[in-house]
């Protein structure tokens, strides 16, 4: 992608699209995105203490790979919500357990940089932050059998080379642009590549680490949000895609997993919710040549 004032796709207003239809005449596709990451102890964790060991920091972070994530697992199997797992391929090497639960559930993995204490623009050059990509994917690979198909970057950056790489490892979709409510597909390195929802602000990190809400609160955040995105998906008769955001040390704990649980309880209440997964949205988009 060559650097430039907008993004590698048209401008488009959602008024004036063409109508999106999902399988079986779903409303909404729900893509429910757990970040399950690794943090080394002899790095800076971003937003903690500069030095190191930051062991109050590092410490809530693996609670979420011991024991959140598995809480966060079981809420999500009782609503028969798969998730599209961003990972961090070190998880492979230091929780390989929580790894193993994600592919038993039927979750899809998708590249989450290798730790998300390095960021693609903190690697020095493109050419390092391309082989820190491969690194990622190839390691995922090894682990699950399967190349992942999509991309989250650390901390949602990317360079002006990510997607050129990406795309041409043989992802098909990334969640690191957020710009609309339905996908978006842009052009990369002569390929198609999906841009997906990725919450809109139902994220367990901005509602509690952000904006310092409560648990209940969070819940409100994700009816209010499904019950607009149904709406308007209702009365346009155009599909839109409700993505949820979790952290297993954020949304993990004993004090909030009731939140989730509840939204979830609510949104699959209603008739005409795609239960999906990010690689199902994005070859669904580029079968139907939006």
């Amino acid at each position: 992608m060559e650097p430039s004032p907008y993004g590698p796709f048209p401008y488009s207003a959602i008024i004036d699209r063409d109508a999106l239809s999902w399988p079986d005449g779903a409303h909404v596709a729900l893509l429910v995105v757990p970040n399950i990451e690794f943090f080394p102890l002899n790095v800076p964790i971003p937003g903690g203490t500069p030095g190191v060991p930051d062991v109050s920091a590092w410490g809530r972070r693996d609670y979420g790979n011991r024991v959140g994530v598995f809480r966060m697992m079981d809420a999500m199997a009782g609503h028969g919500v798969r998730g599209t797992v961003a990972l961090n391929s070190l998880v492979c090497d230091y929780a390989p357990r929580v790894v193993e639960r994600c592919l038993e559930l039927g979750w899809e993995l998708m590249g989450h940089s290798e730790t998300n204490a390095v960021r693609l623009g903190d690697l020095g050059s493109d050419d390092e932050a391309a082989a820190s990509i491969r690194r990622t994917l190839d390691r995922i690979e090894a682990f699950s059998g399967a190349r992942p198909r999509g991309w989250l970057g650390a901390g949602r950056q990317q360079t002006w080379t990510t997607l050129d790489v990406i795309a041409g490892e043989g992802c098909l979709y990334t969640f690191d642009w957020d710009n609309d409510d339905q996908p978006v597909p842009m052009e990369a390195g002569g390929r198609t590549i999906v841009s997906m929802p990725y919450g809109a602000g139902v994220s367990d990190l901005q509602c509690f680490n952000r904006d310092k809400r409560s648990a209940a609160e969070f819940e409100a955040v994700v009816r209010d949000a499904f019950d607009v995105l149904y709406r308007e998906a209702v009365e346009s008769g155009s599909g839109r895609v409700v993505a949820i955001s979790l952290h297993p040390y954020i949304i993990g704990l004993p004090h909030r997993i009731g939140a989730l649980e509840r939204g979830l309880d609510y949104i699959c209440g209603h008739a005409g919710v795609w239960h999906a997964t990010g690689l199902e949205v994005a070859r669904h988009i580029l079968a139907a040549g939006r």
